[in-house]
């Protein structure tokens, strides 16, 4: 990227954002309503900004992105843990807002070839039933653990009674997603392609779909970095540590594991390759299906293929 071409660093929070423009140290703080937006997208089309560069934070970033697109701006979201390192590596420990928008613009003008996908609506929809979801089965998960140690009857009745509402909620939010999925030609055809593998459900097919779309375009060690099930050395001169699996996308991870946990026994392909792992530790073990049944729906998609067990 040329040096004379602007871009914008910007930091995202629930009630403001700071902008920090490169090269021209210029920088910014609006307030995250509808009139600092207003502002913030004048402010920097008048700049002559070509890209802003934000951190995915959770759905945050989701608003602003939206605004800035429509004024014809180029909106990359960025791994907020590649971020950091970076700012670690240039030896920045403190950690504000201001300071955080130059890190985020610098971040993208030394790496622009950083590999973005466009905002999909249908994604982000996806996206936030499965959030409520999650937070649902918490919900559920926490009256099971509170009914555990209650004995006065009436408290009990009244956590049965949220444990039966929040399951019925459950319920209704996976029928959205068969639906919302089922709206859509080609996300339905993938979600097949992807449940066609034994253990491969509609939860762990429409996390993929939702939290993982760049699955089918990277390669076999890309995918696995990037939720999270690579295995990193840990060996520093004559020491030599063991392994270990860090960072990813934790939502993706947390669905793949239950898939794992049941295509080791149940789908032929990932059982026989636990099978040649006995005598690892169950965990390196549970990890290492988790990496091949990734590896597997990834090639799968990349192909446009159906399962077939040679290919596990």
């Amino acid at each position: 990227m040329a040096d004379m071409v602007r871009l914008a660093g910007l930091d995202v929070s629930k009630d403001k954002l700071d902008v920090y423009v490169t090269p021209s140290g210029e920088s910014r703080t609006v307030g995250y309503d509808r009139r600092g937006l207003a502002g913030l997208r004048r402010w920097l089309v008048g700049l002559g900004v070509a890209l802003v560069a934000l951190e995915a934070s959770g759905g945050y970033e989701r608003e602003v992105s939206e605004v800035l697109e429509e004024a014809g701006l180029i909106v990359h979201r960025l791994n907020p843990l590649r971020v950091r390192r970076f700012a670690q590596l240039k030896g920045r420990l403190a950690k504000t807002d201001r300071l955080d928008a130059r890190t985020i613009a610098e971040f993208a003008r030394t790496w622009p070839q950083e590999r973005q996908l466009r905002r999909d609506p249908r994604r982000e929809r996806l996206a936030e039933h499965l959030l409520v979801r999650r937070h649902t089965q918490q919900a559920i998960l926490d009256c099971i653990n509170q009914l555990e140690h209650l004995r006065d009857g009436r408290l009990r009745r009244l956590v049965m009674a949220r444990k039966a509402s929040m399951e019925r909620t459950l319920a209704r939010l996976d029928r959205c997603l068969v639906e919302l999925i089922a709206e859509h030609d080609d996300l339905a055809e993938l979600s097949r392609r992807l449940r066609s593998v034994p253990a491969v459900g509609p939860v762990l097919a429409t996390t993929l779909i939702a939290l993982l779309p760049e699955l089918g375009s990277l390669t076999r060690r890309q995918v696995a970095s990037l939720v999270g099930v690579a295995p990193f050395d840990r060996s520093s001169g004559r020491q030599i540590g063991a392994k270990s699996i860090q960072a990813g996308r934790g939502l993706v991870r947390n669905a793949l594991y239950m898939a794992a946990l049941v295509a080791s026994r149940h789908n032929p392909a990932i059982a026989a390759f636990a099978e040649r792992l006995a005598g690892k530790p169950a965990k390196v073990r549970l990890v290492a299906c988790m990496r091949k049944l990734i590896v597997t729906l990834n090639a799968m998609v990349r192909d446009g293929s159906q399962w077939q067990p040679r290919i596990a």
